[in-house]
């Protein structure tokens, strides 16, 4: 046993009580100490269909009092680790969305100045660029999975440049990734044009789309993910509705045909040992999945990624 935080005991306390902090984690006020801050984004005014992600961070935090602190898959001991913590919600204005995403960038650099690798509940999409705004401030251009139906590279949504549906065309012009170690995985569904998807591609996105993925297992994909990322700084974004309805109705914009929770497992597991500086899952809706369903699988979606995560040892 280590100084480190611990998630609460369910045989200490019982689920349904305690603080609601993701896994029921101590709640720091300073970041002094960590080497992870979970923290929510609770926001929905950058989104183009249902509203709701604003409720997001607070329900993926009740859900995720089922976790318990060792994957008896991999053995990764995050806990035993790191020293992890929740640090509450970004104070977002949310009658302002260029407001917010000033919010956020600054937020986001103040925790990257003291070397903590930050880890964030949405909210929706937008919240990705302000947070790449930061991290490239401090790595410069990152490597990018970005496991989504929707590949977000809109030039505007409403004239309005800076949306859940713009995301990573912006990150591509501001030259905040890098384009040949950007990979979106999941991305299916109906589009305004041929060109929706094949421009990113000419940039120099790697695509996985749905229909090629169906019945595969995704470990080896991720292996060679992996190996292409090499020792560059990664940036991990997951949006939910990357996922079939079936497995995570309660999203902005669901598509059918999506990735089974399975596939989600094996490809997240396949990133141990890349240099993941930063993480994201965005677009749990929770009024349209009223079972909590959707804010459970992004939970445990949630916990995965920190298993994976730089320094964490196995048991």
């Amino acid at each position: 046993m280590t100084d480190f935080n611990q998630p609460i005991s369910g045989n200490d306390l019982a689920r349904f009580s305690g603080p609601n902090t993701f896994m029921r984690l101590p709640q720091a006020t300073s970041l002094d100490g960590l080497d992870v801050a979970v923290l929510g984004v609770p926001m929905d005014i950058g989104t183009s269909w249902r509203s709701g992600t604003r409720f997001g961070p607070k329900q993926i935090r009740a859900e995720s009092a089922m976790l318990r602190p060792y994957n008896m898959a991999t053995g990764a001991a995050p806990f035993d680790s790191l020293n992890i913590a929740d640090i509450g919600d970004l104070a977002i204005n949310t009658f302002s969305l260029p407001d917010s995403l000033r919010i956020i960038q600054d937020s986001y650099e103040a925790i990257l100045s003291g070397g903590v690798i930050p880890v964030a509940m949405g909210g929706d999409h937008s919240i990705t660029l302000p947070i790449l705004r930061a991290i490239a401030k401090k790595y410069g251009p990152v490597a990018l999975v970005h496991v989504d139906a929707h590949a977000d590279v809109n030039d505007e949504m409403f004239g309005e440049r800076e949306t859940h549906g713009t995301v990573f065309r912006r990150a591509f012009e501001e030259g905040l990734i890098v384009p040949d170690k950007t990979y979106q995985i999941g991305i299916r569904g109906t589009g305004y044009a041929a060109t929706d998807f094949t421009e990113a591609q000419s940039w120099g996105f790697q695509h996985f789309p749905a229909q090629e993925l169906w019945g595969r297992q995704l470990h080896q994909m991720g292996a060679e993910i992996r190996r292409d990322i090499g020792n560059r700084p990664v940036y991990v974004s997951y949006d939910i509705d990357s996922l079939d309805p079936a497995y995570a109705p309660g999203t902005g914009t669901p598509e059918i045909g999506g990735l089974t929770t399975p596939q989600a497992l094996e490809l997240i597991r396949a990133l141990k040992g890349v240099n993941i500086v930063g993480c994201d899952l965005v677009e749990v809706s929770p009024p349209y999945d009223p079972s909590g369903n959707t804010a459970l699988v992004g939970a445990n979606l949630l916990y995965e990624l920190l298993c994976v995560l730089p320094g964490v040892a196995t048991k």
